[in-house]
């Protein structure tokens, strides 16, 4: 199978096997999913600001122009040994998952085919064509875990020559993790804000967003899961106008919905109900949530839950690169979110 596990994935690109010709990059992050497909297309060794040499394609417009990127893959290069075709945000298109079939039975002489996809189900589609090929490989990325985000932390400060203080890296730590991109863009903010110190301290970070060790989106956020629209929307309100970053009550909407999502798992792996798998949960859930989490439990399936962080993460990506309409861009992702939970309620 032509895959590997989310911990090997950096170790894979690292040292890309060349026999590889095409290279899905898939999961959750997508800040991740394109921070890693960015670390490998480096690694082609081909310029990626030359138009010649790279192809840059949107998963749709592949979608629509059947055949497209089987047309690409064929085009002998004009001025290089080799092409690199990107193609950015995939997901279930079928164009784009026969081509790619049709070029795992008959790879490219010419090119290396890159491509970002969200979340793919196992088994089906594009995910399955490329795992079952053999000069194919999917790589999973999903959201960062404490060990990741201290090692992007420890990246960004090496870069900078600068250390932190264990207690601004803990609560600093306590804000990131939901998308890399968006983590790293707030590592990179804090360091611009402390440049000219050796040292980043707790004072800094605070700054930077507000006291974390006590900042709490818990009624944001749980407004949010019982499709209190009305309230959700005021507690947004409020913390924007106190001051407060968007970005953090997306960030805590994330936590809160992986949290759900994994609880949700063991409900439909072990058949259990949602209070044993509440009860059970590791770290515990605060007593008086545990009414609230078991509700959102039986009220979100999975697919329900991965499109709610689709659309997270999505909205983190584009606060970062709009920030000028970030607190209209989360509201809207928020809200959807709130207005699903509702929607579900009645069901």
């Amino acid at each position: 199978m032509a895959q590997k596990k989310a911990y090997e994935v950096d170790g894979w690109l690292a040292r890309p096997d060349q026999r590889i010709s095409i290279v899905l990059l898939y999961g959750p992050d997508r800040g991740l999913v394109s921070e890693r497909a960015k670390a490998f297309a480096e690694k082609t060794g081909l310029p990626l600001d030359d138009p010649f040499s790279v192809v840059r394609l949107e998963g749709s417009e592949v979608d629509r122009d059947e055949g497209r990127l089987l047309d690409e893959a064929r085009t002998v290069p004009m001025f290089s040994d080799r092409r690199l075709l990107w193609v950015r945000n995939a997901s279930g298109q079928k164009a784009l998952a026969d081509d790619v079939k049709a070029l795992t039975a008959e790879p490219a002489r010419d090119a290396i085919i890159l491509i970002e996809a969200g979340d793919l189900k196992k088994g089906v589609g594009l995910r399955a064509i490329v795992e079952a090929a053999d000069t194919a490989m999917a790589l999973p990325c999903y959201a960062d875990e404490a060990r990741d985000i201290d090692a992007v932390i420890d990246d960004e400060l090496r870069k900078a020559g600068m250390s932190m203080t264990m207690e601004a890296r803990q609560a600093l730590r306590r804000n990131l993790g939901g998308d890399r991109l968006a983590s790293r863009g707030e590592i990179e903010k804090l360091i611009l804000y402390a440049h000219g110190q050796n040292e980043i301290g707790l004072e800094e970070v605070k700054a930077m967003s507000g006291d974390v060790s006590g900042a709490s989106f818990d009624d944001a956020v749980d407004a949010l899961l019982e499709g209190k629209i009305g309230d959700f929307d005021t507690a947004f309100s409020r913390h924007c106008q106190s001051g407060g970053q968007p970005f953090l009550v997306l960030s805590s909407a994330m936590r809160q919905l992986q949290q759900i999502q994994v609880m949700r798992g063991q409900m439909d792996s072990g058949n259990r109900s949602a209070a044993s798998v509440v009860a059970a949960a590791r770290p515990p859930v605060f007593f008086s949530r545990r009414k609230l989490v078991e509700k959102a439990l039986e009220r979100w399936s999975t697919d329900a839950l991965s499109r709610a962080l689709t659309r997270l993460q999505t909205a983190v990506l584009q606060t970062r690169r709009r920030p000028d309409l970030s607190v209209a861009l989360a509201r809207q992702a928020l809200l959807g979110i709130a207005v699903e939970s509702s929607r579900l309620a009645q069901r």
